[in-house]
Protein backbone atom coordinates (compact mmCIF):
# COMPACT_ATOMS: atom_id res chain seq x y z
CA UNK A 1 0.00 0.00 0.00
CA UNK A 2 1.51 3.32 -0.83
CA UNK A 3 2.34 5.95 1.67
CA UNK A 4 -0.37 8.88 1.60
CA UNK A 5 1.96 12.36 0.86
CA UNK A 6 -0.34 13.93 3.61
CA UNK A 7 -2.52 13.53 5.90
CA UNK A 8 -6.20 12.44 5.39
CA UNK A 9 -9.04 11.96 7.35
CA UNK A 10 -8.60 8.34 7.47
CA UNK A 11 -8.20 6.95 11.10
CA UNK A 12 -4.00 6.10 11.26
CA UNK A 13 -5.05 2.41 12.77
CA UNK A 14 -7.16 1.77 10.04
CA UNK A 15 -3.70 2.69 7.50
CA UNK A 16 -1.64 0.67 9.62
CA UNK A 17 -4.05 -2.36 9.75
CA UNK A 18 -5.08 -2.45 6.10
CA UNK A 19 -1.32 -2.19 5.07
CA UNK A 20 -0.48 -4.96 7.54
CA UNK A 21 -2.97 -6.92 6.11
CA UNK A 22 -2.10 -6.35 2.37
CA UNK A 23 2.14 -7.21 3.25
CA UNK A 24 0.82 -10.69 4.91
CA UNK A 25 -1.50 -11.32 2.12
CA UNK A 26 1.79 -11.17 -0.10
CA UNK A 27 2.97 -13.15 2.20
CA UNK A 28 0.94 -15.99 1.64
CA UNK A 29 1.99 -16.89 -2.03
CA UNK A 30 0.03 -20.07 -3.33
CA UNK A 31 -1.45 -21.51 0.23
CA UNK A 32 -5.00 -20.99 0.89
CA UNK A 33 -6.46 -18.47 2.99
CA UNK A 34 -8.10 -20.93 4.83
CA UNK A 35 -4.87 -22.36 6.19
CA UNK A 36 -3.12 -19.12 6.56
CA UNK A 37 -5.32 -16.99 8.57
CA UNK A 38 -4.68 -20.06 11.47
CA UNK A 39 -0.90 -19.25 10.25
CA UNK A 40 -1.01 -15.56 11.06
CA UNK A 41 -3.80 -15.27 13.94
CA UNK A 42 -1.88 -17.37 15.77
CA UNK A 43 0.94 -15.38 15.60
CA UNK A 44 -0.54 -11.78 16.30
CA UNK A 45 -1.90 -13.78 19.56
CA UNK A 46 1.57 -15.09 20.45
CA UNK A 47 3.05 -11.39 20.07
CA UNK A 48 -0.09 -9.68 21.99
CA UNK A 49 0.73 -12.16 24.75
CA UNK A 50 4.14 -11.84 24.78
CA UNK A 51 4.04 -7.71 24.71
CA UNK A 52 1.42 -7.46 27.55
CA UNK A 53 3.78 -10.81 29.83
CA UNK A 54 6.84 -7.99 29.01
CA UNK A 55 5.80 -4.99 29.58
CA UNK A 56 4.80 -6.20 33.02
CA UNK A 57 7.84 -7.79 33.46
CA UNK A 58 9.43 -4.54 33.08
CA UNK A 59 7.15 -3.10 36.03
CA UNK A 60 8.19 -5.68 38.02
CA UNK A 61 11.57 -6.17 37.78
CA UNK A 62 11.96 -2.43 38.63
CA UNK A 63 9.82 -3.12 41.84
CA UNK A 64 12.30 -4.96 44.70
CA UNK A 65 9.73 -6.09 46.38
CA UNK A 66 8.27 -7.87 43.15
CA UNK A 67 9.68 -11.00 41.58
CA UNK A 68 9.57 -10.68 37.92
CA UNK A 69 8.91 -14.74 36.92
CA UNK A 70 6.77 -15.52 39.73
CA UNK A 71 3.30 -16.11 37.46
CA UNK A 72 1.14 -15.39 40.11
CA UNK A 73 2.44 -11.68 39.92
CA UNK A 74 0.73 -11.82 36.37
CA UNK A 75 -2.29 -14.04 37.37
CA UNK A 76 -3.22 -10.68 39.41
CA UNK A 77 -3.54 -8.52 36.72
CA UNK A 78 -5.31 -10.73 34.21
CA UNK A 79 -2.03 -11.02 32.15
CA UNK A 80 -1.03 -14.87 30.63
CA UNK A 81 2.12 -16.08 31.86
CA UNK A 82 4.84 -16.87 29.00
CA UNK A 83 7.59 -19.24 29.64
CA UNK A 84 11.24 -17.83 28.79
CA UNK A 85 11.21 -20.43 25.41
CA UNK A 86 7.53 -18.02 24.63
CA UNK A 87 8.43 -14.48 24.49
CA UNK A 88 8.98 -12.88 21.57
CA UNK A 89 11.72 -11.33 21.69
CA UNK A 90 13.49 -15.02 21.61
CA UNK A 91 11.08 -16.18 18.37
CA UNK A 92 11.98 -12.93 16.46
CA UNK A 93 16.08 -13.75 17.29
CA UNK A 94 15.35 -17.14 15.26
CA UNK A 95 12.48 -15.76 12.82
CA UNK A 96 15.59 -16.44 9.93
CA UNK A 97 16.34 -19.84 11.10
CA UNK A 98 15.54 -23.55 9.78
CA UNK A 99 14.31 -24.36 13.05
CA UNK A 100 11.80 -21.12 13.23
CA UNK A 101 8.75 -23.61 13.09
CA UNK A 102 9.53 -25.71 15.94
CA UNK A 103 10.41 -22.93 17.72
CA UNK A 104 6.69 -21.54 17.37
CA UNK A 105 5.00 -24.69 18.39
CA UNK A 106 7.22 -25.32 21.22
CA UNK A 107 6.21 -21.58 22.46
CA UNK A 108 2.39 -22.68 21.66
CA UNK A 109 2.85 -25.65 23.61
CA UNK A 110 4.81 -23.94 26.76
CA UNK A 111 1.95 -21.05 27.10
CA UNK A 112 -1.14 -23.83 26.75
CA UNK A 113 0.59 -25.75 29.75
CA UNK A 114 1.37 -22.97 31.39
CA UNK A 115 -2.23 -21.31 31.47
CA UNK A 116 -5.59 -23.10 31.88
CA UNK A 117 -7.85 -21.28 29.60
CA UNK A 118 -6.12 -21.43 26.71
CA UNK A 119 -5.68 -25.65 26.42
CA UNK A 120 -5.94 -26.76 22.92
CA UNK A 121 -6.56 -23.52 22.07
CA UNK A 122 -3.21 -22.10 20.07
CA UNK A 123 -1.80 -23.27 16.60
CA UNK A 124 0.60 -25.94 16.80
CA UNK A 125 1.74 -26.95 13.20
CA UNK A 126 4.33 -24.12 12.70
CA UNK A 127 7.10 -27.29 11.64
CA UNK A 128 4.85 -28.61 8.86
CA UNK A 129 7.32 -29.35 6.14
CA UNK A 130 4.87 -27.49 3.82
CA UNK A 131 4.95 -24.43 5.55
CA UNK A 132 7.43 -22.17 3.73
CA UNK A 133 9.78 -21.11 6.73
CA UNK A 134 11.31 -18.16 4.83
CA UNK A 135 7.66 -16.63 4.48
CA UNK A 136 6.88 -17.92 7.56
CA UNK A 137 9.93 -15.61 9.28
CA UNK A 138 8.57 -12.75 6.93
CA UNK A 139 5.76 -13.03 8.42
CA UNK A 140 7.26 -12.70 12.26
CA UNK A 141 9.07 -9.43 11.52
CA UNK A 142 6.15 -8.02 10.17
CA UNK A 143 4.13 -9.06 12.90
CA UNK A 144 6.64 -7.39 15.12
CA UNK A 145 6.50 -4.06 13.46
CA UNK A 146 3.50 -3.58 15.14
CA UNK A 147 4.56 -1.19 18.19
CA UNK A 148 3.24 -1.39 21.14
CA UNK A 149 3.61 0.75 24.58
CA UNK A 150 2.36 -0.94 27.58
CA UNK A 151 -0.57 -3.85 28.05
CA UNK A 152 -3.47 -1.38 27.39
CA UNK A 153 -1.80 -0.40 23.96
CA UNK A 154 -1.18 -3.89 22.67
CA UNK A 155 -4.95 -4.94 23.88
CA UNK A 156 -6.23 -2.03 22.01
CA UNK A 157 -4.02 -1.77 19.10
CA UNK A 158 -3.61 -5.60 18.57
CA UNK A 159 -7.39 -6.27 19.08
CA UNK A 160 -8.17 -4.31 16.41
CA UNK A 161 -5.42 -5.85 14.40
CA UNK A 162 -7.11 -9.38 14.78
CA UNK A 163 -10.36 -7.99 14.09
CA UNK A 164 -9.21 -6.30 11.10
CA UNK A 165 -7.31 -9.58 10.00
CA UNK A 166 -10.39 -11.77 10.76
CA UNK A 167 -12.43 -9.84 8.41
CA UNK A 168 -9.54 -9.57 5.34
CA UNK A 169 -9.66 -13.77 5.80
CA UNK A 170 -13.55 -14.11 5.24
CA UNK A 171 -12.90 -12.11 2.11
CA UNK A 172 -10.89 -13.78 0.91
CA UNK A 173 -12.12 -17.57 2.03
CA UNK A 174 -15.34 -16.39 0.16
CA UNK A 175 -18.29 -18.66 1.52
CA UNK A 176 -16.16 -20.44 3.83
CA UNK A 177 -15.28 -16.98 5.74
CA UNK A 178 -18.88 -16.49 6.59
CA UNK A 179 -18.79 -19.71 8.82
CA UNK A 180 -16.59 -17.63 11.14
CA UNK A 181 -17.36 -13.90 10.46
CA UNK A 182 -20.50 -11.94 10.59
CA UNK A 183 -19.61 -8.26 9.03
CA UNK A 184 -19.15 -5.56 11.40
CA UNK A 185 -21.74 -3.44 10.44
CA UNK A 186 -24.06 -6.37 10.53
CA UNK A 187 -22.82 -6.61 14.32
CA UNK A 188 -23.45 -3.65 14.98
CA UNK A 189 -26.59 -2.94 13.97
CA UNK A 190 -27.90 -6.02 16.30
CA UNK A 191 -25.87 -4.55 19.01
CA UNK A 192 -27.62 -1.02 18.91
CA UNK A 193 -30.76 -2.51 18.23
CA UNK A 194 -30.32 -4.54 21.27
CA UNK A 195 -28.39 -2.47 23.39
CA UNK A 196 -26.81 -5.08 25.95
CA UNK A 197 -25.71 -2.48 28.43
CA UNK A 198 -25.80 -5.27 31.59
CA UNK A 199 -26.94 -8.78 31.99
CA UNK A 200 -25.84 -12.43 30.09
CA UNK A 201 -25.15 -12.11 26.58
CA UNK A 202 -25.32 -15.63 24.52
CA UNK A 203 -24.52 -16.82 21.31
CA UNK A 204 -25.37 -20.54 20.87
CA UNK A 205 -23.19 -20.88 17.28
CA UNK A 206 -20.47 -17.62 18.09
CA UNK A 207 -18.01 -18.38 15.55
CA UNK A 208 -14.99 -16.19 16.06
CA UNK A 209 -16.68 -14.37 18.47
CA UNK A 210 -17.56 -11.13 17.12
CA UNK A 211 -21.56 -10.50 18.70
CA UNK A 212 -19.27 -10.16 22.41
CA UNK A 213 -16.39 -8.06 21.07
CA UNK A 214 -18.98 -5.58 19.82
CA UNK A 215 -21.29 -6.21 22.83
CA UNK A 216 -18.21 -5.16 24.86
CA UNK A 217 -17.56 -2.18 23.01
CA UNK A 218 -21.11 -1.22 23.36
CA UNK A 219 -20.73 -1.38 27.14
CA UNK A 220 -17.50 0.92 27.17
CA UNK A 221 -18.51 3.39 24.79
CA UNK A 222 -21.64 4.12 26.94
CA UNK A 223 -19.81 4.23 30.42
CA UNK A 224 -20.73 0.93 31.25
CA UNK A 225 -18.28 -2.20 32.67
CA UNK A 226 -17.20 -5.22 30.77
CA UNK A 227 -17.63 -7.04 34.50
CA UNK A 228 -21.62 -5.79 33.92
CA UNK A 229 -22.41 -8.30 31.72
CA UNK A 230 -21.46 -12.50 31.29
CA UNK A 231 -21.04 -13.71 28.23
CA UNK A 232 -21.74 -17.72 27.26
CA UNK A 233 -21.62 -19.12 24.07
CA UNK A 234 -20.97 -21.96 21.85
CA UNK A 235 -19.55 -23.31 19.01
CA UNK A 236 -19.41 -26.49 16.86
CA UNK A 237 -16.27 -25.99 14.83
CA UNK A 238 -12.97 -26.51 16.58
CA UNK A 239 -11.11 -24.29 14.50
CA UNK A 240 -13.43 -21.36 14.82
CA UNK A 241 -13.66 -22.12 18.54
CA UNK A 242 -10.13 -21.74 18.68
CA UNK A 243 -10.21 -18.52 16.94
CA UNK A 244 -12.63 -17.14 19.11
CA UNK A 245 -11.07 -18.31 22.14
CA UNK A 246 -8.19 -16.27 21.18
CA UNK A 247 -10.13 -13.04 20.24
CA UNK A 248 -11.55 -12.87 23.43
CA UNK A 249 -8.38 -13.08 24.92
CA UNK A 250 -6.62 -10.45 23.31
CA UNK A 251 -9.66 -8.28 24.50
CA UNK A 252 -9.83 -9.26 27.77
CA UNK A 253 -12.88 -10.81 27.93
CA UNK A 254 -14.14 -13.05 30.31
CA UNK A 255 -16.05 -15.63 28.26
CA UNK A 256 -17.58 -19.04 28.68
CA UNK A 257 -17.63 -20.42 24.76
CA UNK A 258 -17.59 -24.08 24.75
CA UNK A 259 -17.18 -26.67 21.77
CA UNK A 260 -18.59 -29.85 20.94
CA UNK A 261 -18.97 -31.48 17.99
CA UNK A 262 -22.52 -32.27 18.28
CA UNK A 263 -23.93 -28.37 18.15
CA UNK A 264 -26.26 -26.40 20.03
CA UNK A 265 -29.47 -28.83 19.22
CA UNK A 266 -28.24 -32.21 20.02
CA UNK A 267 -25.66 -31.20 22.92
CA UNK A 268 -26.35 -27.73 24.26
CA UNK A 269 -23.59 -26.82 26.41
CA UNK A 270 -25.43 -24.01 28.00
CA UNK A 271 -28.31 -25.94 28.75
CA UNK A 272 -29.78 -24.36 31.73
CA UNK A 273 -29.12 -20.38 31.20
CA UNK A 274 -31.65 -18.47 30.67
CA UNK A 275 -30.41 -15.21 28.77
CA UNK A 276 -31.10 -11.26 28.68
CA UNK A 277 -30.00 -11.06 25.43
CA UNK A 278 -29.06 -13.17 22.34
CA UNK A 279 -27.20 -12.12 19.17
CA UNK A 280 -26.65 -14.94 16.76
CA UNK A 281 -25.81 -15.10 12.94
CA UNK A 282 -26.72 -19.04 12.66
CA UNK A 283 -25.71 -20.20 9.03
CA UNK A 284 -28.74 -20.56 6.40
CA UNK A 285 -31.35 -22.75 5.82
CA UNK A 286 -29.35 -26.32 7.27
CA UNK A 287 -30.92 -29.53 5.78
CA UNK A 288 -28.70 -31.94 7.68
CA UNK A 289 -29.19 -30.48 11.43
CA UNK A 290 -30.35 -34.01 12.51
CA UNK A 291 -33.72 -33.04 13.05
CA UNK A 292 -35.53 -36.55 12.67
CA UNK A 293 -33.03 -37.13 16.44
CA UNK A 294 -34.80 -34.35 17.85
CA UNK A 295 -38.89 -34.81 16.71
CA UNK A 296 -40.14 -34.28 20.54
CA UNK A 297 -37.59 -31.64 22.20
CA UNK A 298 -38.86 -29.53 24.28
CA UNK A 299 -37.58 -26.54 23.01
CA UNK A 300 -40.02 -27.13 19.88
CA UNK A 301 -43.22 -24.99 21.75
CA UNK A 302 -43.78 -23.38 18.93
CA UNK A 303 -43.67 -26.97 16.63
CA UNK A 304 -41.77 -29.61 15.16
CA UNK A 305 -39.34 -27.74 13.20
CA UNK A 306 -38.87 -28.93 9.36
CA UNK A 307 -36.36 -31.87 9.29
CA UNK A 308 -34.76 -30.35 5.68
CA UNK A 309 -34.50 -26.50 7.22
CA UNK A 310 -33.05 -25.56 11.05
CA UNK A 311 -34.33 -21.96 10.49
CA UNK A 312 -36.92 -22.95 13.10
CA UNK A 313 -35.15 -24.63 15.26
CA UNK A 314 -32.81 -21.54 15.79
CA UNK A 315 -35.44 -19.38 16.76
CA UNK A 316 -36.81 -21.93 19.10
CA UNK A 317 -33.71 -22.63 20.58
CA UNK A 318 -32.86 -19.12 21.28
CA UNK A 319 -36.81 -18.62 22.48
CA UNK A 320 -35.92 -21.35 25.07
CA UNK A 321 -32.99 -20.13 26.14
CA UNK A 322 -34.57 -15.91 26.73
CA UNK A 323 -34.62 -15.10 30.04
CA UNK A 324 -38.62 -13.91 31.48
CA UNK A 325 -37.63 -10.12 29.91
CA UNK A 326 -35.01 -10.99 27.33
CA UNK A 327 -34.42 -10.01 24.14
CA UNK A 328 -32.81 -11.67 20.96
CA UNK A 329 -31.55 -10.51 17.26
CA UNK A 330 -31.07 -12.96 14.69
CA UNK A 331 -29.93 -13.09 11.25
CA UNK A 332 -31.81 -15.47 9.29
CA UNK A 333 -32.73 -16.09 5.37
CA UNK A 334 -35.42 -13.97 3.89
CA UNK A 335 -37.41 -16.99 3.18
CA UNK A 336 -37.75 -17.25 7.20
CA UNK A 337 -40.13 -14.58 6.88
CA UNK A 338 -42.48 -15.67 4.23
CA UNK A 339 -42.04 -19.83 3.62
CA UNK A 340 -45.04 -21.84 4.70
CA UNK A 341 -43.51 -25.61 3.48
CA UNK A 342 -42.75 -28.16 6.15
CA UNK A 343 -45.09 -26.63 8.82
CA UNK A 344 -42.99 -23.80 9.14
CA UNK A 345 -45.74 -21.12 8.29
CA UNK A 346 -47.79 -22.63 11.19
CA UNK A 347 -44.50 -22.41 13.82
CA UNK A 348 -44.43 -18.68 12.42
CA UNK A 349 -48.12 -17.93 13.21
CA UNK A 350 -47.81 -19.43 16.93
CA UNK A 351 -44.89 -17.70 17.52
CA UNK A 352 -46.69 -13.89 16.33
CA UNK A 353 -49.64 -14.95 18.26
CA UNK A 354 -47.49 -15.46 21.06
CA UNK A 355 -46.49 -11.85 20.45
CA UNK A 356 -42.64 -13.10 20.46
CA UNK A 357 -41.98 -10.76 17.43
CA UNK A 358 -40.73 -7.39 18.25
CA UNK A 359 -38.97 -6.37 15.00
CA UNK A 360 -38.52 -7.27 11.08
CA UNK A 361 -35.94 -5.76 9.56
CA UNK A 362 -35.26 -6.67 5.70
CA UNK A 363 -31.66 -5.78 4.41
CA UNK A 364 -29.89 -5.09 1.87
CA UNK A 365 -28.05 -7.54 -0.59
CA UNK A 366 -24.64 -8.16 -0.91
CA UNK A 367 -23.74 -7.92 2.48
CA UNK A 368 -22.25 -11.20 3.07
CA UNK A 369 -18.94 -12.72 2.69
CA UNK A 370 -20.94 -16.29 2.36
CA UNK A 371 -23.49 -15.21 0.22
CA UNK A 372 -25.12 -12.34 -2.12
CA UNK A 373 -28.87 -13.27 -0.99
CA UNK A 374 -30.24 -10.54 1.20
CA UNK A 375 -31.09 -11.82 4.98
CA UNK A 376 -33.00 -10.22 6.91
CA UNK A 377 -32.90 -9.37 11.36
CA UNK A 378 -35.80 -11.44 13.82
CA UNK A 379 -36.48 -9.18 16.80
CA UNK A 380 -37.98 -11.62 19.28
CA UNK A 381 -38.89 -10.23 22.97
CA UNK A 382 -40.28 -12.46 25.90
CA UNK A 383 -42.40 -9.77 27.06
CA UNK A 384 -43.42 -6.38 25.42
CA UNK A 385 -45.26 -5.02 28.75
CA UNK A 386 -44.31 -1.59 29.13
CA UNK A 387 -41.19 -1.46 31.70
CA UNK A 388 -40.92 2.45 31.77
CA UNK A 389 -41.38 2.22 27.96
CA UNK A 390 -43.93 2.33 25.48
CA UNK A 391 -47.08 -0.52 25.79
CA UNK A 392 -46.51 -2.63 22.22
CA UNK A 393 -48.11 -5.54 23.07
CA UNK A 394 -49.67 -7.09 19.86
CA UNK A 395 -48.18 -4.95 17.44
CA UNK A 396 -44.71 -5.67 15.21
CA UNK A 397 -42.65 -2.92 13.78
CA UNK A 398 -41.73 -3.32 9.95
CA UNK A 399 -38.03 -1.83 8.83
CA UNK A 400 -37.40 -2.14 5.07
CA UNK A 401 -34.00 -1.31 4.86
CA UNK A 402 -33.43 -2.80 1.56
CA UNK A 403 -32.65 0.12 -0.20
CA UNK A 404 -29.58 1.26 2.60
CA UNK A 405 -25.81 0.41 2.46
CA UNK A 406 -22.91 1.36 0.32
CA UNK A 407 -20.56 -0.35 -1.91
CA UNK A 408 -17.55 -0.83 -0.50
CA UNK A 409 -15.76 -3.99 -2.58
CA UNK A 410 -17.58 -4.47 -6.32
CA UNK A 411 -19.44 -7.15 -4.78
CA UNK A 412 -19.61 -6.61 -1.28
CA UNK A 413 -21.79 -3.58 0.71
CA UNK A 414 -22.02 -2.23 4.02
CA UNK A 415 -24.31 -0.66 5.97
CA UNK A 416 -22.89 3.08 7.34
CA UNK A 417 -22.84 4.63 10.71
CA UNK A 418 -25.80 6.51 9.38
CA UNK A 419 -27.95 3.99 8.20
CA UNK A 420 -27.58 2.00 11.51
CA UNK A 421 -28.55 4.90 13.74
CA UNK A 422 -31.58 5.40 11.27
CA UNK A 423 -32.68 2.35 11.87
CA UNK A 424 -32.21 1.93 15.35
CA UNK A 425 -33.43 4.99 16.09
CA UNK A 426 -36.99 4.20 14.58
CA UNK A 427 -36.54 0.99 16.79
CA UNK A 428 -35.99 3.17 19.84
CA UNK A 429 -38.59 5.32 18.98
CA UNK A 430 -40.90 2.80 18.64
CA UNK A 431 -40.34 0.94 22.06
CA UNK A 432 -40.56 4.52 23.49
CA UNK A 433 -36.89 4.49 24.60
CA UNK A 434 -35.70 8.01 23.08
CA UNK A 435 -38.16 9.89 25.45
CA UNK A 436 -37.64 13.13 22.96
CA UNK A 437 -38.11 11.24 18.92
CA UNK A 438 -41.55 10.23 18.88
CA UNK A 439 -42.26 7.57 16.97
CA UNK A 440 -44.26 8.08 13.25
CA UNK A 441 -44.38 6.00 10.76
CA UNK A 442 -42.66 6.51 7.19
CA UNK A 443 -44.00 5.59 3.90
CA UNK A 444 -41.78 2.80 2.44
CA UNK A 445 -39.18 2.32 5.11
CA UNK A 446 -41.39 1.47 8.76
CA UNK A 447 -44.59 1.39 10.11
CA UNK A 448 -45.92 -0.26 13.44
CA UNK A 449 -48.72 -3.36 12.65
CA UNK A 450 -51.14 -4.35 14.68
CA UNK A 451 -51.32 -8.39 14.84
CA UNK A 452 -54.56 -8.48 13.14
CA UNK A 453 -53.21 -7.12 10.29
CA UNK A 454 -50.64 -9.50 10.23
CA UNK A 455 -52.82 -12.46 10.30
CA UNK A 456 -54.60 -10.97 7.32
CA UNK A 457 -51.16 -11.80 5.64
CA UNK A 458 -51.14 -15.18 6.19
CA UNK A 459 -48.20 -14.06 9.60
CA UNK A 460 -45.74 -13.32 6.04
CA UNK A 461 -43.56 -11.20 8.46
CA UNK A 462 -42.00 -9.51 4.58
CA UNK A 463 -41.38 -5.55 5.61
CA UNK A 464 -42.35 -4.73 1.94
CA UNK A 465 -45.86 -6.34 2.36
CA UNK A 466 -46.73 -3.16 5.30
CA UNK A 467 -43.95 -0.29 4.79
CA UNK A 468 -45.12 -0.02 0.92
CA UNK A 469 -41.91 -0.96 -0.07
CA UNK A 470 -42.08 -4.36 -3.19
CA UNK A 471 -42.36 -8.04 -1.11
CA UNK A 472 -38.66 -8.71 -1.30
CA UNK A 473 -39.05 -12.35 -0.82
CA UNK A 474 -42.19 -13.18 -3.41
CA UNK A 475 -41.40 -10.46 -6.00
CA UNK A 476 -37.54 -11.40 -6.19
CA UNK A 477 -38.07 -13.91 -8.41
CA UNK A 478 -40.53 -12.70 -10.95
CA UNK A 479 -38.38 -9.31 -10.68
CA UNK A 480 -35.16 -11.57 -12.02
CA UNK A 481 -37.02 -13.42 -14.60
CA UNK A 482 -39.08 -10.11 -15.71
CA UNK A 483 -35.19 -8.31 -15.98
CA UNK A 484 -33.53 -11.52 -17.63
CA UNK A 485 -36.12 -10.94 -20.28
CA UNK A 486 -35.11 -7.34 -20.28
CA UNK A 487 -31.72 -8.18 -20.44
CA UNK A 488 -32.20 -11.36 -23.61
CA UNK A 489 -34.02 -8.49 -25.62
CA UNK A 490 -31.76 -6.02 -25.32
CA UNK A 491 -28.93 -8.15 -25.73
CA UNK A 492 -30.27 -9.37 -29.21
CA UNK A 493 -30.77 -5.92 -30.60
CA UNK A 494 -27.09 -5.32 -29.87
CA UNK A 495 -26.31 -8.31 -31.21
CA UNK A 496 -28.26 -7.56 -34.35
CA UNK A 497 -26.84 -4.10 -34.46
CA UNK A 498 -23.08 -5.30 -34.43
CA UNK A 499 -24.53 -8.21 -37.21
CA UNK A 500 -25.55 -4.89 -39.25
CA UNK A 501 -22.29 -2.78 -38.16
CA UNK A 502 -20.24 -5.81 -39.49
CA UNK A 503 -21.97 -5.58 -42.92
CA UNK A 504 -21.20 -1.92 -43.41
CA UNK A 505 -18.09 -2.29 -42.30
CA UNK A 506 -17.05 -5.44 -44.90
CA UNK A 507 -19.11 -3.14 -47.61
CA UNK A 508 -16.80 -0.48 -47.23
CA UNK A 509 -13.69 -2.25 -47.08
CA UNK A 510 -14.84 -3.44 -50.16
CA UNK A 511 -15.55 -0.44 -51.87
CA UNK A 512 -11.74 0.55 -51.59
CA UNK A 513 -10.65 -3.04 -52.68
CA UNK A 514 -10.37 -4.64 -49.63
CA UNK A 515 -11.00 -8.12 -49.72
CA UNK A 516 -13.05 -9.68 -46.77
Amino acid sequence: MARPKKATAEKPQEKIEAKLFATADKLRGAMDASEYKHVVLGLIFLKFISDAFEAHHTTLAADPASNAEDPEEYLAENIFWVPKQARWSGIQATAKTDAIGKTIDDAMVAVEASNDSLKGVLPKDYGRPSLNKTMLGELIDLIASIKTDGATDTKDLLGRVYEYFLGGFAGAEGKRGGEFYTPPSVVGLLVEMLEPYQGRIYDPCCGSGGMFVQSEKFVLAHGGKVDDVAIYGQEMNNTTWRLAKMNMAIRGIEADIRWNNEGSFHKDEHKDLKADFILANPPFNISDWGGDRLREDVRWKYGAPPEGNANFAWLQHMIHHLSPKGHAGVVLANGSMSSQQSGEGEIRRAMVEADLVDCMVALPGQLFYSTQIPACLWFLARSKAPNGFRDRRGEVLFIDARKLGTMVERTRKELTENDIRRIAGKYHAWRGKSPNNLYEDEPGFCRAVKLDEVAEHGYVLTPGRYVGAPDSDDDDEVLFEKRLITLSSELGALLDRAAKLDDEIRAGLRSIGVKV
